[in-house]
């Protein structure tokens, strides 16, 4: 949840990536039967991400199951998931990879059913937009607050309300103004701000990858015409923001781990020890002062190495090693700040949490957590309360069973540099976990930092 790095997508992602291009993840969501499937494989098919000897294989398959809705059931483009389901594999979130000329996408199709929250917050948790199903004929449902309620918890930066199977209604301009009033007063209750509504037939392609001429009422973009030019995290995480780096790995050629050096080098690396990461914020630039925690030590930045090259400044998302002036005695877990912006340790704090575990969160559970690249031990030191996402209140709660979202104090073994989740998902992620047996119990985002350092 607290690495959003392309460095961590399967190679078929990495390779989508065209030079200059901008990579984009968003997810689904939905009721059940509200047509995600339809949508997902329409999406693909007409961005023409599918494979031909694929596009074979499902008219085929569409055929000999006699589809009712004409040769080609573009559901069954997502269907090999579901038959790994029915042989017992367990898939929380289907993710499909693909690109554009404009773009290159990572897809996650979250499940909808009510019992499976905890696979959306999964699948959104990194994403840069959501797109929410709704049927045109039953309008913003139970599900739809749900689906919405987890999107704003996770501050999801853009959430577009796809309102299908307007075929379904003769693309009835009246019911859809009524549907997107609908999602725009759920969207003010949550606190969700300029969210895109526009109308769509996953069946029939209308305003999916190109415009339809049945809805002359709806003169905004197409769903690929959105996903094309939101502005990603990536993009609009300000590179003026101050600099963070979670180091994942201090790099000695002594142990092997840095690139080979060139001979005529060696004496240049002998001693050469270097701090690998991602850029969470921000950028830095040789010479920059910086102070590395714990221990707020500071010291000047001598070198910055990206992909095996020199470069005289780094800035948010790329993966880097830096060369510090001073010998700090620092390792996996660490954080390298700017110089004066380091936020105070803390031992205490209010979170947001989603119970991703069938084992129940309690007032006294130990657990692991990781923040960034640091994993510490931390007790749930109080139950706070158990969010109700049908009426959107807190209410009092001794415990949180799995698939449930309430907040709880945490109470740390050590410091971390916490920050409240709405200044950043970087700093305000969390992740716990079992300490016996490492499963992942629950993510978490910052509400309340305690005041006291």
């Amino acid at each position: 949840m607290t690495d959003t790095s392309i460095l961590d997508a399967p190679a078929e992602a990495v390779s989508l990536l065209a030079e200059g291009s901008t990579l984009f993840r968003f997810a689904t969501a939905g009721s059940v039967d509200d047509g995600k499937s339809t949508l997902v494989g329409r999406l693909l098919h007409d961005a023409k991400a599918i494979l031909a000897d694929q596009l074979e294989q499902v008219a085929a398959t569409s055929r000999d199951r006699g589809f009712a809705h004409g040769a080609f059931d573009f559901a069954l483009l997502t269907d090999g998931l579901r038959a790994e389901r029915e042989q017992g594999i367990t898939i929380d979130v289907a993710y499909r990879y693909f690109s554009t000329g404009r773009r290159s996408f990572i897809l996650a199709d979250c499940p909808g059913h009510v019992q499976y929250t905890r696979n959306m917050v999964t699948g959104a948790a990194t994403a840069d937009a959501v797109i929410v199903l709704v049927d045109a004929r039953k309008g913003v449902v139970e599900q739809t607050r749900r689906h919405l309620a987890v999107v704003s918890l996770l501050r999801v930066a853009h959430v577009i309300i796809a309102v299908n199977k307007i075929d379904l209604i003769d693309f009835d301009e009246a019911r859809y103004d009524e549907i997107e009033r609908e999602a725009g007063r759920v969207a003010t209750e949550l606190g969700l701000s300029g969210i895109r509504v526009l109308p769509v037939s996953a069946l029939q392609g209308d305003n999916i990858v190109d415009r339809s001429g049945r809805t002359p009422w709806y003169d905004g973009p197409t769903l690929l015409e959105l996903l094309e030019t939101l502005p990603s995290q990536q993009e609009t995480v300000s590179h003026a923001a101050e600099f963070r780096l979670p180091v994942q790995l201090v790099l000695r050629p002594q142990g092997g781990l840095a690139p080979t050096i060139p001979a005529a080098d060696a004496e240049r690396y002998r001693d050469f020890r270097g701090f690998a990461g991602r850029v969470s914020s921000g950028t830095v630039r040789v010479g920059d002062r910086v102070e590395v925690l714990p221990g707020r030590l500071a010291t000047t930045v001598t070198g910055i190495h990206i992909a095996g090259d020199e470069a005289d400044a780094a800035t948010t998302s790329q993966s880097v090693t830096l060369t510090l002036a001073d010998d700090v005695d620092a390792a996996r877990g660490a954080l390298i700040v700017g110089a004066g912006t380091a936020p105070a340790g803390r031992k205490e704090a209010v979170v947001e949490l989603f119970q991703l575990d069938p084992r129940s969160v309690t007032t006294g559970t130990r657990v692991l957590v990781k923040h960034g690249t640091s994993t510490i031990q931390a007790v749930v030191a109080e139950v706070l309360s158990r969010y109700d996402l049908e009426t959107l209140a807190h209410h009092d709660a001794d415990d949180l069973a799995v698939n449930e979202i309430g907040r709880v104090r945490l109470r740390l073994a050590s410091e971390l540099p916490l920050e409240p989740y709405a200044q950043g998902r970087e700093g305000g992620a969390l992740l716990l976990i079992h300490p016996a047996d490492g499963a992942t119990l629950a993510a978490a985002t910052v509400v309340i930092v305690d005041d006291a350092p």
